[in-house]
């Protein structure tokens, strides 16, 4: 395979189309023809094995993790490639910008995205069935276009997710915004419904996709997201409580003092853990520990504002993490499923269980957060000088370098999501050491990195927390912990091949239940 002359691919593969837009999201090429022999992405599997750092990356000497030149192309955001992707990730990168203009926290934002995959990877298995079905137990419909499967699950799903309904609810948006997504998402499943052929085929799809959505809607439909739950955080040292934000020095710009975000979310029902507590981390330091202090002398020195001590890098690396934790690793999964040639079925399975994954991170990572309720760092390094510690000095005016979610520290859901989401893809690719360069989104849109394993990526993802001044070092190293035995279970019992010759094995003891 060393050898091998990529101009002999054209027999197995279509030639690549002209790249399109989808709303404001990340452009894909468009999905390739149903008839392409099995034999395309076998022959592009091989291939990447063999030559993964030359023919994907394509960054030269760039060191793993180490930024990158922002690409030139209209394919910014994913690594260059000599396949095609699929039009299930073009609706995932769409759906990632309808929940944007829905004014979607990254919470809900979970949620909405693993209804999504879930409604395209049922939708799929309803034509062909491959893999274990989530919510959907339709009969299955061969002959049915994929093609227009997929927009209609993705459509109706992300409708559904998106107008709630009970507005205005925290993290959900406004009205006015979700009647604008919901406008976008009409327009766009328009305009691909405008390109498939009519007949039985279309009219199949569009069936079954309508019907995989409204089973994983309905399903969700009493999953308490939208519960109201009553919160009062404490007053003493070591007690959560709302934090100042030093706006509007970077964006997104943020209140001071704001309320605890969704409290409740702990007990919104999960999608594939039998319980939110169901992995539950050792908790935080006692105040009193040099454990502790090492956390708060850590942080206050290299997550604040104006540090001496950060380097240029890692303040890039605080910017490029900080986008929405879901936006962010269905682009990497996207990124790497592209790479990999990928087809429908995989990408859409992939998709969904990193998403599904996810949205138990932020579940559980919730549930862990309020029982626990530990201060964030502003508030403990303002007022140092009441924890008891003597290794710790309190800095009245400290200020972190970026703002702080209206939440409490541990554990760091966004480690919890990164750890999650890795372990997914270590585990549907049988490796870790996969290579794959990512463009962030908003709000820091624009900067590009390199690595050389999900695992890499997943420890800078929480070491980001404390470049930015917002997490301690304890939050991000148990919350990565406590994501990796989330997306170990999910990719365990969710979504099985339904054929031994699919079988994904097993590589570790992170998804056994305690």
């Amino acid at each position: 395979m060393r050898n091998i002359d990529l101009r002999t691919l054209g027999k197995f593969l279509r030639r690549p189309t002209e790249f399109r837009q989808l709303g404001r999201g990340t452009a894909f090429a468009p999905e390739p023809s149903w008839t392409q022999s099995r034999g395309a992405n076998t022959m592009m599997r091989l291939l990447w094995r063999s030559s993964a750092a030359v023919l994907i990356l394509g960054c030269g000497a760039t060191s793993p993790g180490s930024p990158t030149p922002e690409a030139n192309s209209a394919t910014a955001g994913v690594s260059p490639a000599l396949c095609t992707d699929s039009a299930v990730s073009n609706w995932n990168s769409f759906a990632v910008q309808a929940i944007l203009t829905a004014g979607q926290g990254a919470v809900p934002e979970s949620r909405t995205l693993a209804i999504v995959q879930v409604a395209i990877h049922d939708a799929l298995n309803a034509i062909d069935s491959r893999y274990e079905r989530y919510a959907f137990t339709g009969d299955a419909q061969a002959g049915a276009s994929v093609d227009a499967a997929i927009a209609a699950a993705a459509r109706d799903a992300l409708v559904g997710a998106i107008a709630v309904g009970a507005l205005p609810f925290p993290g959900f948006g406004t009205p006015a915004n979700q009647a604008l997504a919901v406008a976008q998402i009409d327009a766009e499943y328009a305009a691909t419904l405008a390109g498939i052929p009519d007949g039985p085929s279309k009219s199949d799809g569009i069936a079954i996709g309508q019907a995989a959505a409204a089973a994983i809607v309905a399903l969700r439909s009493t999953d308490h997201a939208t519960t109201l739950v009553t919160y009062t955080p404490g007053t003493g040292p070591g007690s959560w409580q709302p934090t100042p934000n030093p706006v509007p020095f970077d964006p997104p710009a943020a209140a001071d003092n704001l309320p605890a975000a969704l409290p409740g979310w702990g007990q919104v029902t999960p999608f594939v853990l039998r319980r939110s507590n169901q992995f539950e981390p050792n908790g935080p330091p006692h105040l009193s520990t040099k454990r502790y202090a090492r956390d708060y002398n850590e942080v206050k020195a290299i997550g604040e504002k104006n540090s001496a001590i950060r380097t240029a890098e890692q303040t890039s690396i605080a910017r490029f993490w900080y986008e929405p934790s879901p936006a962010g690793w269905s682009r990497i999964a996207r990124v790497v499923a592209q790479s990999h040639c990928l087809d429908s079925w995989d990408t859409a399975r992939l998709l969904a269980l990193v998403n599904l994954a996810m949205a138990d991170g932020f579940i559980a990572g919730f549930e862990t957060k309020y029982r626990l309720n530990f201060w964030r760092p502003v508030t403990a390094i303002r007022a140092g000088d009441t924890d008891g510690n003597d290794a710790t000095v309190a800095d009245p005016t400290w200020s972190t370098l970026l703002n702080t979610p209206n939440v409490p520290d541990y554990t760091s859901t966004h480690s919890v999501l990164g750890g999650a989401a890795s372990k997914v893809l270590r585990r549907f690719f049988h490796d870790d050491d996969v290579p794959f360069t990512v463009t962030s989104g908003v709000p820091f849109a624009g900067l590009t990195r390199s690595f050389t394993s999900f695992s890499q990526a997943a420890t800078e993802n929480g070491e980001s927390r404390i470049y930015a001044g917002i997490h301690f070092r304890s939050a991000v190293e148990d919350g990565i912990a406590q994501g990796k035995k989330i997306g170990g279970f999910a990719f365990t019992h969710a979504l099985k091949p339904l054929h031994s010759d699919r079988d994904d094995g097993d590589d570790d003891d992170d998804d056994r239940d305690r």
